[in-house]
């Protein structure tokens, strides 16, 4: 591999240099070297640097390393782990939008009973105690209780979930990257 690459087509590069391809990946992970996660201020400049091209932008990672005589063994695993680490964030927030929308379903379900015990709770009240004025606000203080009881499953399909989507599919992107390893003498 030699210092100058070619990035692949329709790709927009994010360069980042250290010296040799260990410094790309969490010293403190025991894991195997290709199920190892990314050190947390490479992840965190790949990914910020990912957010701010537009989204039908492919990235290609080049790593430039200050060693040199970069085998291709060596460049194979730096992109497959690179690749997997990425394809295993994207399933983790993958996971969380299911659980979201989980969490949203069964808020939903609450707030729907709530809402219809509130209304049938509050005509009863409203109906039992006919001349006093402190039914009617009763009655509609359950109401909006019963409203407010929808808030959360409303905030969860309406706009929770868009972030989420967005982060997944940014890791998506970045698992399906051009992994490329340049070495400089």
């Amino acid at each position: 591999m030699n210092a100058a690459l070619a990035v692949p087509a329709g790709c927009t590069p994010i360069a980042i240099r250290v010296d040799e391809p260990r410094q790309l990946f969490d010293s403190m992970d025991p894991a195997p070297f290709r199920e190892r996660d990314l050190d947390p201020r490479a992840d965190e400049y790949i990914t910020e640097t990912a957010r701010e091209l537009p989204a039908a932008t492919q990235p290609a990672l080049i790593v430039h390393l200050a060693t040199g005589g970069l085998d291709r063994v060596v460049a194979g695993e730096v992109a497959i782990s690179v690749q997997q680490y990425y394809a295993r964030r994207a399933a983790t927030v993958r996971r969380s939008l299911r659980e979201l929308f989980r969490t949203g379903r069964i808020s939903l379900v609450i707030g729907v009973v709530f809402v219809a015990f509130a209304i049938a709770f509050g005509d009863w009240l409203a109906a039992t105690i006919v001349n006093e004025r402190y039914a009617k606000l009763a009655q509609e203080s359950l109401v909006i209780g019963a409203w407010v009881a929808l808030w959360r499953p409303i905030e969860i399909f309406l706009y929770d979930w868009w972030p989420i989507r967005a982060e997944a599919r940014r890791y998506e992107r970045l698992a399906t990257m051009p992994v490329l390893l340049s070495s400089e003498p």
